[in-house]
């Protein structure tokens, strides 16, 4: 019976202070108001991505195969207007805000786990690996990331898993970078030492004290790179280089270029995609600012 109480208390313990701690952090979150108002729009898109078999139809050839008359302005049918082949621009925005999401997390996840995978390593490890490491990194840095992007997309397979693949593996550096630095400050703390000194091996200390001292600056930086990786699923799309098989943001923006929507002033053509890209790539930066205010309170409370 003391046993049972004694394990329970301490694990009692623990997720009452995990929930105090959730609870501290939302609160610093609350008073930016610029990261709520982005938590509130991501919230929605997602929101009506998830949504859009019900929004639009069961499917996107729900939106495809039945197509008005085209190029034809926005109305009470078409509330977004038609484009080149007739189809309602409003479906094509809903569903296309599944890819361009999905891409752009994806596509973070992937950059963020090859940064901090690198930059772990070499912030613990050092020596001759950590040279290499940081000198590919730097290559990487210097190399404007839509060329290499573009690259990829040119060589290998037009298809979602090739545009998630360019993203992720050209925009890594950065949170590399952040992560070694992070690390090797860690890496001097006296606990650190202790668990040296009791016999703790490389992946002791790097899954158990590193690995939870970076995940803060990991999840501030995935936040802000899924704008980046939004805006640049949509570049390579309009550049004809995405899925032709798939409806996206980017997509429906080359779809109008080709289609010549602005020499022909069809201005409903481009605006609700070229919208939909910026307001979520907004917002997802206005939420990165505001995580990493909240977990670095160096930088402030921005009101």
């Amino acid at each position: 019976m003391t046993t049972t109480g004694t394990t329970a208390g301490p694990r009692a313990l623990a997720r009452q202070r995990r929930r105090a701690s959730a609870a501290r952090l939302w609160r610093r979150y609350r008073a930016h108001r610029a990261g709520v108002a982005g938590l509130a729009a991501l919230a929605l898109s997602a929101l009506v991505a998830l949504a859009a078999p019900l929004l639009v139809g069961s499917g996107v050839a729900g939106v495809t195969d039945a197509p008005g008359r085209p190029l034809q302005s926005p109305g009470a049918e078409f509330p977004f207007g038609t484009d080149r082949f007739g189809r309602d621009l409003l479906g094509l925005v809903v569903w296309g805000a599944r890819v361009s999401l999905l891409v752009g997390l994806l596509a973070a996840v992937l950059s963020v786990a090859i940064g901090t995978l690198i930059g772990v390593t070499a912030g613990h490890f050092r020596g001759w690996y950590a040279t290499v490491a940081m000198r590919i990194t730097d290559w990487f840095l210097v190399m404007p990331t839509l060329v290499l992007a573009i690259a990829l997309a040119t060589v290998m397979s037009r298809s979602l898993t090739t545009t998630i693949v360019a993203i992720g593996v050209t925009t890594w550096p950065t949170t590399a970078r952040l992560v070694r630095a992070q690390t090797l400050a860690v890496e001097t703390r006296p606990y650190v030492e202790r668990a040296r000194a009791l016999g703790g091996g490389h992946w002791h200390v790097m899954s158990r004290h590193v690995l939870p001292n970076v995940m803060p600056l990991v999840l501030a930086q995935t936040t802000l790179i899924v704008s980046s990786a939004v805006l640049t699923e949509a570049t390579l799309a309009f550049l004809g280089l995405g899925d032709p098989t798939v409806v996206s943001w980017g997509g429906l923006l080359q779809d109008a270029r080709e289609a010549g929507a602005v020499s022909a002033g069809h201005w409903w053509y481009l605006v609700p995609p070229g919208i939909a890209v910026a307001a979520v790539a907004l917002a997802f930066t206005l939420c990165g600012r505001a995580v990493e205010s909240v977990l670095n309170p160096r930088l402030g409370v921005a009101r």
